[in-house]
Formats: structure tokens, C-alpha cells, sequence
């Protein structure tokens, strides 16, 4: 951090709502579309800005062929209406590639090389499947028994942290529960308001006898995964959905613990921040919502790939200066409630600032988006409860966890 040149400060910070993926309101919404709406939003919070003076656009994205192809941050920049100066770059981390796109926006400001920049991700889960629409492991991968965990399911890896870690099918459920009711409330209290944009949807009606089609149009402001009906009873009633590998002397290690009700959502989604230096801050007369203060990415064995964060909070807490305790609000991915158990209780975390207002399992995860979404959470999160340090964390898929630190001004 001695060798930066300048700081990097979030000066703007939007998302649209999150919708549930195949059946949700954006299932047939483009991803480069609700891309285009999270910029525009970020842009209208600082009108004083010149976008002229951007010099780039860095959108992560887990999945980026098909609808979010094509250099999907170029497309959207354009698309947004910002001038052909404005480059753009998707970049990819699987669940940490909106993350990844905020430190490297920040990392190009801090170095001297840009002033203003813009960070986002965005996931379509309806229109690109999680694996893409080619999947095709090196055969490589299958040759040694330390590769195989390249191509395990995001569900295999959870039960395989569920047994190591110890954790029981009823505290994933009593974690996923309340994951629902810290969702609910803070929608009803009106919690994300400041982050989030109202985006258009269209709908469009046929009628079988007629053969016409009716458009409706409606608009979406609240994120649609979280659910007031929720209970243990109910979530205790789901079956286990991914299979349990066998030890090396080839006996079942159970009947497995992972549920749709205390996995994550499949969704769809975009968030978008704009950065800057402290001399455009001047410039443009702009106000900083935060200060990108660190970030780091570590690797851990990809059939335990949810402990990732286990390894990359350390590290970036050292970067930065702090400890545990200095953190007010942490955004820790809920991809399952297995690894986000084994996280919290093994680097010990506080559980009363982990989510305070719901993660994944309720609020949604449309992968290479959330972490953009989840920055855009968390610096209005510390500026609205006047809390210092918030970070962002996440498991990664292959074997990754991230963790960016934010600090609110």
C-alpha cells in the first residue's frame, strides 16, 4: 500500500434489483441491458461529473459468451451513452469477477494511470447456464486425483466443507432462515433504496385464440428472492440434492446436508461504481461515498473452494491495517450456508455484522455480479449507519476466495 500514488474513492454506487433466474422478472431481460441501467443510475448520482473524463469501463462477468459476449463492458458503455472514449474490458473471477472489477479499477487510479473509472459485473443465470453453453473440461483435469476437484459441482464442494467443518444440516437451515428474515425487514425498512435502481420490464401476453400478443409493462425495485414464509419446519423438508463422495476406503460419508432452501440463488442481476482520484474529486466537485482501502485473492483446493474467504480475509486486513474488530458491516457471499458457517466460525467473524440486511440465499447470487452488487451495498451500508470499515467477501469457483475492504468518508 507505501507504493500507491493516490487513493481511490467510490464517488457513485448503483445495482438493479436482483430477479430470481429462469422463472424471475428479468428471465428474459438481457444482462447487458440491466448492465446499461446500473450505469446510468451510477452516472445520475454525479451529474457534475464529465464523462469524457472516464477512462474506462471494467465489468466482471463469470460467464461472459452469448447475451453477456462480445466484450460485454464495451457494448454497455456504449450503450449507456457514454462517449467512444470510454473504454471497456470484461474480466473474469467466477464469483469474484465484480469484486475483481473494483480493485482493478481502483488499482488503476491508485497507480496514477486513470482518474475516473467505472467497476461493475453483471449476470444473466436465465439466459447463459452456470457452466456456459459449451462446457468442455481439459482432459487433464480427469488424469490425477488432485485435478478432479476442478470439475466438482459448487454442491459437492459444499458438502465436502459441511463434513470437514463440521457442519450440521440444522444450523445451515437456522442460517438460511434467518438470512430470509434479515432480507425482509430491511426491505421493509426501506434499506436499499440508495443502492438500488427501478429498472422497466416488459411482458409481453399472448393469447391462444387470438393469436395476439398483449405488452405489459412493469416496474421492478426490490430484489425478488427473499421469502417472509419462510421456516426451519419448511426448509428441514428439502432433500438433499447433491451427491456425497465416498472416503478413499470407499464407504458413504452420509446422506449430505446441501439443499436448494440453504444454497444460494440462481439469478440475474448488474451494480456498477464510479471511481475516482482525489484530484477529479476536486475537479468535478464530487463527494466520495468511500475509500477502496485493500484487497486480496488467495487459492485453496477447488473440491473445498467455499473456504476460500477462510484464506483471503487475513490478507487483506494486513494490507490494510485493521483488524477483525475494526470491521462494522461485513458482505460475506452466502453461495452456501456450509462454507458461510465455516468462514465465520473459523476466522471469527461477528456474526451480528455478517449480512446484516441478508445474503445470497435469500437477496440472490447472479455470480460475476455480485460483487459489484455487494460494493454497492456495503458503501451506502457505512455511510447510512455512520460505521467505519465494511468489507466484501466471497468463495470463488476452481478454488479462489477475495476480500476487498472499504473505508466510508
Amino acid at each position: 500500500m507505501s507504493k500507491q500514488v493516490q487513493e481511490a474513492y467510490i464517488v457513485a454506487a448503483a445495482r438493479t434489483p436482483i430477479g430470481r433466474s429462469h422463472r424471475g422478472f428479468f428471465r428474459n431481460t438481457r444482462p447487458d441491458d440491466l448492465l446499461v441501467a446500473a450505469i446510468q443510475a451510477a452516472m445520475k448520482q454525479v451529474p457534475s461529473l464529465d464523462p469524457k473524463a472516464i477512462e474506462d469501463a471494467i465489468v466482471g462477468c463469470a460467464m461472459p459468451e452469448g447475451e453477456q459476449g462480445l466484450n460485454m463492458a464495451r457494448v454497455a458503455a456504449l450503450l449507456a451513452g457514454l462517449p467512444n472514449s470510454v473504454g471497456g474490458i470484461t474480466v473474469n473471477r467466477f464469483c469474484a469477477s465484480g469484486l475483481s472489477a473494483v480493485q482493478m479499477a481502483a488499482d488503476r487510479i491508485r497507480v496514477g494511470e486513470a482518474d475516473v473509472m467505472i467497476a461493475g459485473g453483471a449476470e444473466s443465470m436465465s439466459l447463459v447456464p452456470m457452466t456456459g453453453n459449451k462446457p468442455s473440461f481439459n482432459p487433464a483435469v480427469f488424469e490425477k486425483d488432485e485435478n478432479v476437484g476442478i470439475a466438482y459441482g459448487m454442491g459437492l464442494t459444499a458438502e465436502k466443507v459441511a463434513q470437514q467443518w463440521k457442519v450440521s444440516r440444522e444450523a445451515q437451515d437456522e442460517f438460511a432462515l434467518q438470512s430470509h428474515l434479515k432480507a425482509i425487514r430491511a426491505q421493509q425498512a426501506g434499506e436499499f433504496t440508495d443502492e438500488i435502481v427501478p429498472v422497466d420490464v416488459l411482458e409481453r401476453l399472448p393469447d391462444l385464440l387470438t393469436g395476439e400478443v398483449s405488452v405489459k409493462r412493469r416496474t421492478v425495485s426490490l430484489d425478488e428472492g427473499p421469502r417472509g414464509d419462510t421456516t426451519v419446519e419448511a426448509l428441514a423438508k428439502l432433500k438433499t440434492v447433491f451427491a456425497v463422495p465416498k472416503t478413499p476406503g470407499g464407504q458413504a460419508t452420509g446422506l449430505g446436508s446441501v439443499t436448494a432452501g440453504n444454497s444460494s440463488q440462481t439469478s440475474d442481476g448488474a451494480g456498477a461504481l464510479i471511481l475516482a482520484s482525489e484530484k477529479a474529486v476536486k475537479q468535478f466537485d464530487l463527494k466520495p461515498l468511500a475509500r477502496f482501502v485493500s484487497f486480496a485473492s488467495r487459492g485453496v483446493p477447488p473440491e473445498i473452494m467455499g473456504i476460500g474467504p477462510i484464506e483471503a480475509i487475513p490478507v487483506a486486513l494486513r494490507y490494510a491495517g485493521l483488524k477483525l474488530d475494526d470491521l462494522g458491516w461485513i458482505e460475506l457471499n452466502e453461495a452456501f450456508a456450509a462454507q458461510s458457517l465455516a468462514v465465520i466460525n473459523t476466522v471469527g467473524l461477528n456474526p451480528a455484522v455478517v449480512n446484516p440486511m441478508g445474503g445470497a440465499i435469500a437477496l440472490g447470487h447472479p455470480l460475476g455480479a455480485t460483487g459489484a452488487i455487494r460494493s454497492a451495498t456495503v458503501v451506502h451500508a457505512l455511510r447510512r449507519h455512520k460505521l467505519k470499515y465494511g468489507m466484501v467477501t466471497m468463495c470463488v469457483g476452481t478454488g479462489q476466495g477475495a476480500a476487498g475492504i472499504f473505508e466510508a468518508l
